[in-house]
């Protein structure tokens, strides 16, 4: 809080989110943005590594107007603020920002995350990293307005799949009606994010999952089901690898399984991984051993190679890890 409070008049502040965000990286990150703006820091850029491109369902997110490539960031901040990323590889080239003359701010809630920031507000028990960016601002004295709140909503119900995992405590439903307080509207905003699909993802997640493959003797006998996407499947339905996120919740569905993955290709031989567990399997374990991070049940990592080959490295680190028994937390 102290690092806020003491930026002088004309201070430079830059907030980062993780590479290719999901609602809570991007709702955080904005909704804290806005309350910034609220504190009068003027000076102000938001900004992820990568594409600057927005996922079409987050397209309608208050504080859009603060978005910068990376390439047009300040290069030396007086303050930077990290939000959703557990570890500083999930920073792209923005990583160099936290080394700067600044202070350097963590907001972030995944238990693999181990404090890289000067000032580091990590929380595994939160459910999402919105819950930690609502609590500094309360402690900053900004009330909430419609847009903070819309992008924290966004935020919340993303990380907690809306409100349905175990994650999902008496105080973040507390959380949600303090920003349902300010007025605005969940159903808009759930079809927006949620329910709004182009009719080529459609044709492309029949496709995917149609390929889906269930290995029911893996991860300790819990069941391991996995499918993948290529570029290629992007390009002949024309869809933008954003449309992937949502994959996982089909392929998790499976009932013979505690174990689900899907493998999407970013670059030739190279693929983003998406674990998920239903309890028994700690998947954050397998995403760090091989590069990544995450939570207990929700976790992911770069993988490179052959489909086959990445598969592999996710069999052998299950084999490795024996499963525990738990309950749904993070999706």
């Amino acid at each position: 809080m102290a690092a806020v409070r003491q930026l002088p008049a004309d201070g430079r502040v830059l907030l980062i989110c993780h590479v290719n965000p999901d609602g809570d990286a991007l709702g955080s990150m904005l909704g804290f943005a806005l309350g910034l703006r609220r504190l009068g820091v003027r000076r102000l850029q938001a900004t992820f590594p990568g594409p600057p491109e927005v996922p079409e369902p987050l397209r309608g997110l208050p504080g859009l107007e603060l978005l910068v490539p990376e390439a047009e960031v300040e290069p030396e901040p007086d303050l930077v603020i990290c939000f959703d990323a557990a570890s500083e590889s999930r920073l792209g080239e923005l990583a160099d920002r936290l080394t700067g003359k600044g202070t350097a701010l963590v907001l972030d809630h995944h238990a693999s995350n181990r404090g890289f920031g000067d000032v580091n507000l990590v929380d595994p028990g939160a459910a999402a990293t919105s819950v930690l960016a609502e609590q500094l601002l309360d402690r900053l004295g900004v009330p909430l307005d419609a847009g903070i709140a819309e992008c924290l909503y966004v935020a919340l119900s993303t990380d907690t799949g809306s409100f349905r995992f175990d994650a999902t405590t008496p105080a973040v439903h507390e959380m949600a009606a303090r920003l349902l307080a300010t007025g605005i509207r969940p159903g808009d905003i759930s079809r927006r994010v949620f329910d709004s699909r182009p009719f080529g993802a459609v044709r492309l997640f029949g496709e995917v999952l149609g390929r889906a493959r269930l290995e029911p003797d893996e991860a300790g006998g819990q069941g391991l089901v996995w499918t993948y996407a290529t570029l290629d499947d992007l390009a002949r339905h024309e869809q933008r690898p954003y449309v992937l996120e949502a994959l996982i919740d089909p392929v998790r569905c499976t009932a013979e399984a505690d174990v689900s993955c899907v493998v999407k290709q970013t670059a030739p031989g190279v693929w983003a991984v998406s674990l998920r567990s239903k309890g028994a399997t700690d998947v954050s374990r397998v995403a760090v051993a091989l590069g990544g991070g995450g939570h207990r049940l929700a976790a992911g990592f770069t993988g490179r190679g052959t489909v086959d080959e990445v598969i592999e490295q996710i069999r052998t680190q299950l084999r490795a890890y024996a499963p525990r028994s738990g309950t749904d937390q993070q999706g």
